[in-house]
């Protein structure tokens, strides 16, 4: 398990540096604080708070596909860092179990919703429902499936669970959080399209070109 927890200290470290060297902060001058706010209020309760299925695992909503639609991913990585920290200094965990969730549940689903984002914008034509669906929904279920289904390769898989029953409990937990991030997403765009960095109205919302 040593070995884990040095290769979560390297990411931890690594994406913190990455995110910082762009000066993120400087996005809170503008409409991203109130989002921004609400995420370090609201979002540590929901990794505080997971309910709990009958093998163990735990069932709780991460937030962090949403966040990267939200703030960019630069803005989300330390904000996802500070919501680990509260859940460390309200929750009875130690900093290790604190450090895994925040790789595994914040930045490396962020991570992966950043790279699915950059290949729909790459690959697909610019559409509403391509942001919508494409990033807010199909987007955070396979970011978030991958991310556990990393997890339980990485780490030991817990006892009593098999490969197979761990797998379709990340599945179920990746659409779960996916219809929450979707929902979000197609209402910010239609009602506070501002606390969206990752939206254009340009790109989104201009008419096709005349044939």
């Amino acid at each position: 398990m040593a070995g884990v927890m040095v290769l979560e200290l390297a990411l931890t470290a690594l994406a913190l540096a990455a995110a910082l060297a762009v000066r993120p902060w400087r996005l809170l001058r503008g409409p991203l604080l109130s989002p921004t706010l609400a995420a370090v209020v609201l979002l540590p309760w929901f990794w505080l708070l997971p309910q709990k299925l009958p093998s163990g695992m735990a069932v709780q909503f991460s937030g962090a596909s949403l966040l990267v639609l939200m703030l960019g991913w630069p803005l989300a990585v330390p904000v996802l860092a500070l919501v680990a920290l509260l859940v460390w200094l309200l929750g009875q965990a130690g900093w290790e179990a604190v450090l895994s969730q925040w790789v595994w549940v914040g930045l490396v689903p962020a991570t992966l919703a950043l790279l699915i984002g950059w290949a729909l914008r790459r690959w697909l034509p610019p559409n509403v429902f391509i942001y919508t669906l494409g990033r807010g929904f199909l987007g955070t279920a396979v970011a978030l499936f991958a991310s556990g289904a990393l997890y339980e390769g990485i780490h030991h898989l817990m006892e009593g669970v098999t490969v197979h029953e761990a797998l379709v409990a990340r599945w179920l937990m990746a659409w779960g959080d996916a219809f929450l991030t979707g929902l979000f997403a197609a209402v910010f765009v239609a009602f506070a399209p501002q606390w969206l960095a990752t939206w254009s109205d340009e790109r989104y919302l201009r008419p096709p070109p005349k044939a």
